[in-house]
């Protein structure tokens, strides 16, 4: 059960850390005209993260429920 429970925790820290690579960081300044209107992103800027996160880890807490109650299945019979 234990390793169960590491696997889980060790799966949830990398979803975490791959969420963490994939946060847009600000261009460096072009120095061209100030008044250009461009976009300042370079591409869109449409924010991932966040709902990519709440559904995974609402997966992984279905999951492990039911890893947790096909394992107290098998222990009651």
């Amino acid at each position: 059960m234990m390793n169960k429970i590491r696997y889980i925790f060790l799966v949830l820290f990398q979803v975490v850390v791959i969420a963490s690579f994939a946060q847009m960081t600000a261009p460096s300044d072009p120095g061209g005209d100030p008044e250009g209107g461009g976009d300042p992103l370079g591409g869109g800027g449409a924010p991932i993260g966040s709902g990519t996160i709440i559904l995974m880890s609402l997966g992984v807490a279905y999951g492990a429920r039911k890893i947790y109650f096909l394992n107290k299945e098998e222990i009651e019979e």
